[in-house]
């Protein structure tokens, strides 16, 4: 299993950050410039990876104001999950750690574990500024 993190402090208070996180309609904020025919609901989004794949996901879990966890609902190129754990900093900030775990093949691994951290990071930098 690979797993590919990144981590932001956001200038807003748990429940705000987790609000807007449990919503997979705002996810389309977060994604970057290749992410295209998007389509969402609060629990599900469908999008296509430029040169890639369409991907199909849902929300599997929330834990209110600590982690929201997405899986696949189709048939995906490789297992993938998709997990937002939330920290309360105290001082109207809170900590989001983005944790993309994948099963990828040696040859998967090369070509993808790139491009899925700079998604991770591109998500989170998106997330602070917002």
């Amino acid at each position: 299993m690979t797993i590919i993190e990144s981590t932001v402090t956001v200038n807003k208070p748990i429940a705000d950050v987790y609000a807007f996180l449990a919503d997979l309609n705002n996810h389309q904020q977060l994604m970057p410039e290749n992410i295209y025919n998007w389509s969402s609901t609060t629990d599900e989004a469908r999008f296509t990876v430029q040169n890639m794949a369409k991907l199909a996901l849902k929300v599997s879990s929330r834990v209110e104001n600590k982690e929201i966890v997405i899986l696949p609902s189709e048939q995906a190129p490789f297992a993938i999950e998709l997990k937002w754990d939330l920290a309360d900093n105290g001082n109207n900030t809170t900590t989001a750690k983005h944790i993309i775990s994948a099963d990828l093949n040696m040859m998967m691994k090369m070509l993808a574990s790139g491009p899925l951290q700079k998604l991770a990071d591109h998500q989170t930098e998106k997330l602070k500024s917002i």
